[in-house]
């Protein structure tokens, strides 16, 4: 029994939109540092490219004023922190472009896979974090192992471009000795500066291994056994008896707004007991008659009893009644296999009227007839069965 029972318990199933929403409350969202590193140290190596020349001479004008100082301020214990100060805040204005550009980039580098998500979540305090067993799986696991890859990769692929980069500007870098100091330093300093955005470019061979890993993970994590997704629909669709109380009350309401249309009606068609369907026709705004209400039983009393209050013909047909209950939803136009049958009725219910407004002579009653197959179940009908049934 326990042996049928645990694939079962098997995490096999894919995250359901809930399951991934309720994790994103939790701050569960895919994330690669290795991308945001990338993209940090790439950002930043480009702009130290960029601004490399005012960068080297705003540094050696800094340079050369924090080492000049004049001789009357050492009689002043104060001139040392004000200096410092001076030196801090003009460095600082050196290399605030270098600093906004890298903090830009850390924040577009930590939501360009996830996406922006504030959660106070892994913030909580939780006793499962202390223990030592779960620490050494996180270490020895799956997950240890691929940031040790990663390490390694990191350190192979930094070390193996700065290598190849180096050895393809030795000749570069053994010419800077025969140079001028000031020649030099500024042609060192960008030899410096493109070793650093070689590297950095490196990250990005980690970053694309790193992204699909991390993706792949975190559905893992969320992935649900069968019962959890079953569970799920029936909190999110509600058990069946509130389901079905629900049917019902729907039902309910829509009978309500349907009883309220019957007075609207030029005609009620009965069985006379089972069936009752009100019927509309507007010349020139319908196509055909309408059908406003119908229902069968204790419906079809309540809709003869308001046809009545309000003056409603009633025309007993019962082949009648019983074709367009089955054939036709409420809302909707009659079948064009009723259009006769319905004609002839609403024929003689406007000549009833005009006889009783004007006194005139009475209109003979007309047979109507239909198609024996329209006035039964749709369902009985599709097994051939053509006895007349309410079913």
């Amino acid at each position: 029994m326990a042996e049928n029972e645990k694939p079962q318990q098997e995490k096999t199933e894919r995250a359901t939109p809930k399951r991934i929403e309720e994790a994103r409350k939790k701050g569960q969202v895919p994330r690669s540092r290795e991308l945001n590193m990338a993209v940090v140290m790439i950002s930043g190596s480009l702009v130290c490219l960029a601004l490399q020349p005012q960068l080297g001479m705003s540094m050696a004008e800094l340079v050369r004023s924090g080492l000049s100082f004049d001789p009357r301020l050492l009689s002043d214990p104060d001139s040392m922190a004000i200096a410092l100060g001076t030196a801090g805040l003009q460095a600082l204005a050196v290399w605030l472009p270098l600093f906004g550009v890298v903090a830009g980039a850390a924040v577009l580098g930590g939501v360009s896979l996830g996406g922006i998500n504030f959660s106070t979540s892994p913030l909580a305090p939780k006793l499962s974090k202390l223990n030592p067993l779960k620490g050494l799986k996180r270490v020895f696991g799956l997950k240890g192992l691929v940031e040790v890859g990663k390490a390694l990769g990191k350190a192979g692929a930094i070390g193996g471009v700065a290598i190849a980069f180096l050895m393809f500007n030795a000749e570069e870098i053994f010419r800077l000795s025969n140079k001028p100091l000031a020649v030099t330093m500024a042609d060192a300093g960008q030899l410096v500066t493109l070793t650093l955005v070689v590297c950095s470019a490196s990250l990005i061979l980690i970053a694309l291994v790193d992204v699909p890993f991390q993706l792949w993970n975190h559905q893992k994590e969320l992935r649900m056994t069968r019962k959890e997704v079953q569970d799920e629909q029936k909190d999110t669709e509600g058990r069946p008896e509130v389901r079905s109380r629900v049917r019902q009350l729907q039902q309910e309401r829509a009978n309500q707004r349907m009883l309220q249309d019957v007075p609207q009606a030029d005609v009620i068609i009965t069985n006379p007991t089972h069936f009752a369907v009100a019927l509309k026709y507007a010349d020139g705004d319908m196509r055909a008659p309408r059908v406003l209400a119908k229902g069968v039983d204790h419906m079809a009393a309540q809709i003869r009893g308001i046809g009545s209050e309000n003056g409603i013909a009633l025309f007993e047909a019962p082949p009648l009644a019983r074709a367009l209950y089955w054939t036709t939803e409420v809302g909707y136009e009659i079948p064009q296999q009723l259009y006769l049958a319905v004609a002839q009725v609403l024929t003689y219910v406007y000549r009833l009227k005009a006889a009783a407004e004007n006194r005139g002579e009475w209109p003979d009653r007309p047979i109507v007839s239909v198609d024996e197959k329209l006035t039964v179940n749709p369902r009985l009908r599709s097994r051939g069965d053509s006895r007349n049934s309410r079913l």
